[in-house]
C-alpha cells in the first residue's frame, strides 16, 4: 500500500503537466497568505471600529466620511506633487543615462554603470541619515555651505513645504535611478543594430535616431517605468519617515502612507487607518488605468 503511495507521488511530482502548478504553488501561497488575505481583512475593518482582534463594531461607511479632511488632503496633496516630479526627473535623466552608457564611445561603461546602480543597493534609513546631515539647518550643513556661495542664507529643509520637496525629490533621484536605468539599458540593448545602421545609411542625425527609432521601441519599458514610479511614489512613508521621524508640522511630508502609520497605529485606530489603505489603492488603481488607457493598451485592434 505504502508503495503504490510512493508511486502516486512520484506520478504527480514528476508528471509534465502538474509541474508548471508545483512550481508557482509557492508564490501563489505567498500572495494569499501575505496579499490577499490581509486586503481581504483591510477591507473588512474599514467597515468597523476595531476595539481589539476580535473586538469589532460595524459603522458602515462612517470611517470612509472621515477622510473628509484637511490631514488626508495634505498627504493625498503631497503623494500627487511628489509623483510629479518623480515622473518628470527619473524617468528622463535614467532614460538619457541608460542611452549614453549603452554606446560604444564611452569607455568604462560598466564602471559608470556601477556607479549608478550601486546607490539603490543602500537602505533608505541609512542613505535617510546621510541626507538629513547634508541637508541639515545648520549653516555648515553641506548644502547651506554650498548656497552660502551664491549669496542665499542657510535654509530649514524640513520646516517648509518646497524644501522638504526637493530632499524627498533629491534623496529618491539618488537611490532609485540606477534601477530604472537598468530596465531601460536592458529594452536599448534588445534594439535590432540594423535599424540604427539603416537610419545612418538614409542620413539621419543622433537626435533623429533617438526620437524615431529609441523612443518608439522602450515605449513598453516606459510604461511599465510610469507604473512603478506612480505605485512607490503614493506609497512612499521610508523617507518621509526618515527626515520626519517626530512628526510632521504644518502636515509638510505627511504621505498617505505615513497618514495609515499615525492613525493606525499611533492613534490605534485600525479602522480608519484600513479605510485610508482602501482609499490610497483605489487612487493608485484608478490613476493606472487612467494612465495604460492614455497608452491605448485597452483599445481593440482594428
Amino acid at each position: 500500500m505504502s508503495e503504490n503511495k510512493t508511486g502516486l507521488l512520484q506520478h504527480f511530482f514528476y508528471s509534465q503537466k502538474m509541474a508548471p502548478y508545483v512550481f508557482v504553488l509557492p508564490f501563489l501561497l505567498s500572495f494569499f497568505l501575505f496579499f490577499f488575505w490581509p486586503s481581504l481583512q483591510t477591507i473588512f475593518m474599514s467597515f468597523h471600529r476595531v476595539y481589539g482582534l476580535n473586538n469589532m463594531e460595524f459603522i458602515g461607511l462612517k470611517n470612509y466620511a472621515r477622510l473628509n479632511n484637511i490631514h488626508f488632503f495634505n498627504a493625498v496633496r503631497t503623494n500627487t506633487i511628489y509623483v510629479f516630479f518623480c515622473i518628470c526627473t527619473i524617468i528622463p535623466v535614467s532614460l538619457i543615462l541608460a542611452v549614453l552608457l549603452n554606446t560604444k564611445f564611452i569607455h568604462g561603461r560598466n564602471v559608470f554603470r556601477a556607479i549608478v546602480f550601486i546607490p539603490s543597493l543602500t537602505s533608505v534609513i541609512v542613505a535617510g541619515v546621510a541626507f538629513r546631515l547634508i541637508f541639515g539647518s545648520l549653516p555648515s550643513a553641506l548644502a547651506n555651505w554650498f548656497l552660502s556661495f551664491a549669496g542665499i542664507g542657510p535654509v530649514n529643509w524640513t520646516m517648509n513645504a518646497w524644501s522638504g520637496m526637493v530632499i524627498l525629490l533629491f534623496l529618491v533621484i539618488w537611490r532609485i535611478t540606477g534601477i530604472y536605468m537598468i530596465y531601460f539599458l536592458s529594452a536599448l540593448q534588445a534594439i535590432p543594430e540594423e535599424l540604427y545602421e539603416s537610419a545612418d545609411i538614409d542620413g539621419a542625425g543622433t537626435v533623429g535616431k533617438f526620437f524615431r527609432i529609441t523612443l518608439p521601441l522602450v515605449k513598453p519599458t516606459s510604461i511599465y517605468v510610469l507604473t512603478l514610479v506612480v505605485f512607490e511614489g503614493y506609497r512612499m512613508f521610508s523617507e518621509s519617515f526618515v527626515f520626519w521621524q517626530d512628526g510632521n508640522p504644518g502636515d509638510i511630508g505627511l504621505t498617505i502612507t505615513r497618514y495609515i502609520y499615525q492613525e493606525a497605529f499611533h492613534q490605534n485606530d485600525m479602522g480608519f487607518g484600513s479605510a485610508i489603505g482602501i482609499t490610497m489603492l483605489f487612487i493608485v488603481l484608478l490613476i493606472n488605468l487612467i494612465q495604460l488607457n492614455s497608452f491605448g493598451l485597452f483599445k481593440k485592434d482594428a
